[in-house]
């Protein structure tokens, strides 16, 4: 007998709203619900709703939890003030990624772990089996608690700002506080996304969950808010160089080798994956992701990428950009092959397609 899906508080709105729904990592989720193209260019022009409820929430509690953290993560946490956050690896011994997640400080002893939907289960268990502290940390698995929006985009700010109590257009990036939104008290509201665009990542009660999201489209109308799916989001993260667990980032490849050694802190001591990346530097980086435009045809994960009919690399994710309307690909390649300008191609599907190496990310936001 097939799993039932997993299915968030705002279902009913998805399907009363016209979306498609599929099969993503167990839930039921939108993947589009008027096109991709045009859910994409509302984020990018005015401002797109997300459902993202599917994310984890795991919940790190203590006098030294910040230390605790220090071991489980690559960046360094002792640098987060109360109300901010950081991006940062959980790594494994070889420096893979477990996950690649967001961290916030609630309080000086409270930090929330935003961690990717495929993984909940899988980094709670690395998480509660490695504390370091264990009668003095208490590693708590809340996902079930929380129901999560994203609003992204040029307007997003404003629209956020009509449905909460907090000051939040002075709230800096990467920041977080907690107030009424949307009706619903004790939300958290942080001001981060994937999209490359400004708005803000809502943490809401779960019980109180399903009258929110229409009381955001109903803010939203006069700033010209759309429901936007799966679809969309991917090929947004896509053009200014997110990074997908699964395509991007795995187990096997570390942060050097993702071009994220900006979150990785050797200097900081002893970590879980820290001796290998150390050893890997010392012994050079391998390959590097990259960022590929591509003539003519549409790249797609695990096609062959050549130098001069040379496997190379691989293709990691591929779109055709609706902001720029170019072929764009991420992919890793040999050392020696990822410098902007340098002319690769693509086997896809058996067709040479021709490819650029160009400088990330694709897209930059443009500031309002």
């Amino acid at each position: 007998m097939a799993t039932a899906l997993g299915r968030t508080p705002f279902y009913e709105a998805h399907v009363a709203a016209g979306a498609r729904l599929v099969d993503f990592g167990g839930w039921e989720l939108p993947v589009s619900y008027t096109g991709i193209q045009q859910e994409h260019r509302a984020v990018r022009a005015a401002v797109g709703l997300f459902d993202v409820s599917h994310m984890g929430e795991i919940l790190v509690t203590g006098p030294r939890a910040v230390e605790a953290i220090d071991h489980l993560t690559s960046n360094d946490p002792g640098t987060v003030e109360v109300g901010r956050s950081q991006y940062t690896g959980i790594l494994n011994e070889a420096g893979g990624f477990v996950d690649d997640i967001f961290i916030y400080r609630l309080d000086p002893t409270t930090w929330l772990l935003c961690v990717n939907a495929s993984n909940r289960a899988k980094d709670f268990s690395w998480l509660a089996e490695r504390n370091p502290l264990p009668g003095e940390v208490a590693i708590t698995d809340v996902s079930d608690r929380w129901a999560q929006v994203a609003i992204q985009g040029p307007r997003g700010v404003a629209v956020t700002a009509s449905l909460t109590d907090l000051p939040v257009t002075d709230l800096p990036r990467g920041g977080i506080a907690q107030g009424t939104f949307a009706g619903v008290p004790g939300c958290w509201l942080a001001r981060t996304g994937y999209t490359g665009e400004d708005g803000f990542e809502v943490f809401v009660p779960a019980g109180e969950a399903p009258p929110v999201w229409d009381r955001i489209v109903l803010a939203g109308t006069s700033h010209g808010l759309v429901p936007v799916g799966l679809g969309a989001r991917d090929t947004l993260r896509l053009e200014v160089k997110n990074v997908l667990y699964g395509n991007d980032i795995s187990a096997d490849t570390t942060p050097y080798e993702a071009r994220l050694g900006w979150i990785t802190r050797l200097d900081k001591g002893d970590f879980i994956g820290r001796e290998a990346l150390v050893a890997q530097r010392a012994a050079g980086v391998p390959r590097f992701l990259s960022c590929l435009v591509v003539d003519k045809r549409i790249a797609r994960p695990h096609q062959a990428i050549l130098a001069d009919g040379e496997v190379i690399g691989e293709v990691t994710s591929g779109t055709r950009s609706p902001s720029l309307g170019t072929n764009i690909a991420l992919g890793y390649v040999a050392r020696g092959h990822g410098r902007p300008g340098t002319r690769l191609q693509v086997d896809v599907r058996g067709r040479i397609a021709e490819a650029t190496v160009v400088k990330p990310p694709f897209y930059t936001r443009h500031p309002a």
